[in-house]
Parts: structure tokens; sequence; C-alpha cells
């Protein structure tokens, strides 16, 4: 069991948001940004959109990352390591939290430098079963001065994180607007929702 689900689980209870330093190993970390999908850049991803399936829409003014949506059962080796992690997680959570997931859905993402994301809820109007957003960063010795914050917006304040590598971001989805700040380096993450459905089949 990994030693970091008890503070999770203590965070989302107490403050709806939880943060978890060397969630990945550096040598995790360091696999998953050896894969192909990483190595080729940005060609390898899809502009990431806003909205869902009939409604998804492209905003550069709104969101500039770039995603691949990944396979559970095909997933490479080295990724199926934080996948199967997750997993387990989202059993602790539904035995301690008793929050009922059944799922999570989970993307490669790739901001380039300059990039962002406006600030917004990731929980869909129309589409309600993402319950906590889990957000894994791939970004080794990640400095300062290099911006890319994720800023949370609290009930009384706002709390910026730097995406080091290793470190796992959880938070409410229906509760908790977010935004993504412009970085002066490339800003990677493995992006992604636990949902009280079963995802549905992405191609």
């Amino acid at each position: 069991m990994n030693t970091h689900f008890d503070s999770i689980a203590d965070g989302l209870a107490e403050k709806g948001y939880a943060i978890a330093d060397d969630f990945l190993s550096p040598a995790e970390v360091s696999a998953i940004l050896n894969l192909d999908t990483f190595k080729a850049g940005i060609s390898e991803f899809k502009k990431a959109g806003i909205g869902k399936d009939q409604g998804l829409q492209i905003n550069e003014a709104i969101r500039g990352d770039y995603i691949q949506w990944l396979d559970k059962t095909s997933s490479p080796d080295a990724v199926r390591v934080y996948l199967n992690r997750l997993n387990e997680l989202v059993q602790f959570l539904n035995q301690n939290l008793f929050l009922s997931l059944k799922d999570y859905e989970v993307h490669l993402t790739v901001y380039p430098p300059g990039s962002y994301y406006k600030r917004h809820l990731d929980q869909f109007k129309k589409n309600d079963h993402r319950r906590l957003s889990v957000i894994c960063y791939l970004n080794p010795d990640w400095k300062p001065e290099e911006g890319g914050q994720l800023r949370m917006y609290l009930e009384e304040d706002q709390l910026d994180t730097l995406p080091q590598a290793g470190r796992l971001v959880c938070f409410r989805s229906d509760q908790i607007e977010h935004e993504v700040l412009p970085a002066t380096r490339e800003r990677l993450s493995l992006t992604g929702w636990m949902l009280d459905q079963l995802v549905d089949v992405r191609i």
C-alpha cells in the first residue's frame, strides 16, 4: 500500500484537496518520460478542447495544452505502474471515504512554453460523474521562476503548487476551481479523474 494514501484521504476529507510528493519515484518518472510518445513531442498529441462529446470546442484563449488519452489495457509498463497505483488509491478512498468511485480516466498532458488553462471547474454541467481530479507531474528539477503553477481557488484564499516531478495533486472536481499558469518551459503531467461511473470507450 502506498504510504501517501492516508494523507491523501485525510486532505480530501478535511480540505477537499491533497498534495503528495514522491507519489512516483524519480526512476518511475524517468521511465515514463523515456516513452516514445513523450520523446516525439506534441506531434503525438491532440489539441485539447473544452466541453465533452458534441459540445467539444477548441479555444486557445482558454486552454493551450495537448493531450493523449491512455488505454488502461494497452498502456506501456512504465505508465501502468502509475495506473495500478491510481487504481489502488481508488479502492482505498472508497473504503475510507465511502465515495462509491467506480473507474478513472487519465491522459498524458503537454503544455508548450507560454500556454495555460484559465480558471475552471472540472465537472461538466451536463455530465457530473467526475468526483476527483488527479494530476501527477513529470517535470524534473522544476524551478519556481519557471512558473507553470496549478492555482487552486479555495474558500478563503488561493494556493499555488509547482509541477514538481512525482508530485500528485488530488481535489474535488465539483468544488475547487483552478487554473494552470504559463510556464517558460514545457510542462508535462498525467492528468485524470476518478468517476462514479464506468469510463466511456475512447478512440
